[in-house]
Formats: C-alpha cells, sequence, structure tokens
C-alpha cells in the first residue's frame, strides 16, 4: 500500500506541548508524528505509515484499507 493513500489529520500543537504541528493517521491506530510545520508533519506522517504497515505485515496483522480507496 501507498502511505499517500492514508489520510492524515495535521493539527496544531499548543506551546506547551512543544508548538509545532501533530499529523494523525486514523485509520492506523497509534500512527502519528509531528513537525515544525504542516508539511514535516505530513512528511514525518508518511513515514510512520511506512513503518506502521511493515510492522503489521511482519506481525501478519490486518492493515486497513485506506478509506478514500475502499469507497
Amino acid at each position: 500500500m501507498n502511505p499517500q493513500d492514508y489520510e492524515v489529520d495535521i493539527v496544531p500543537l499548543t506551546h506547551s506541548d512543544g508548538g509545532g504541528f501533530a499529523a494523525i493517521v486514523p485509520e492506523l491506530p497509534g500512527c502519528r508524528s509531528d513537525g515544525e510545520t504542516p508539511q514535516e508533519a505530513l512528511d514525518n506522517a508518511y513515514d510512520a505509515v511506512r513503518c506502521w504497515l511493515e510492522a503489521a505485515e511482519e506481525m501478519g496483522r490486518t492493515v486497513p484499507q485506506p478509506r478514500r480507496l475502499a469507497a
């Protein structure tokens, strides 16, 4: 699967959380990342998706279909 097929939600982090932006992949539990800019957070999220998919495959777990491809 292509990491870019998964939806990524980008949200600003508060100053007390360190600032920058969080990137959350709702379809993949626990898959998230962050970055100083929205683009950096998105790029980091795609790396996190690659790692999540690789780990799921190694453990024999089912990988959810990306929502935008399932429709």
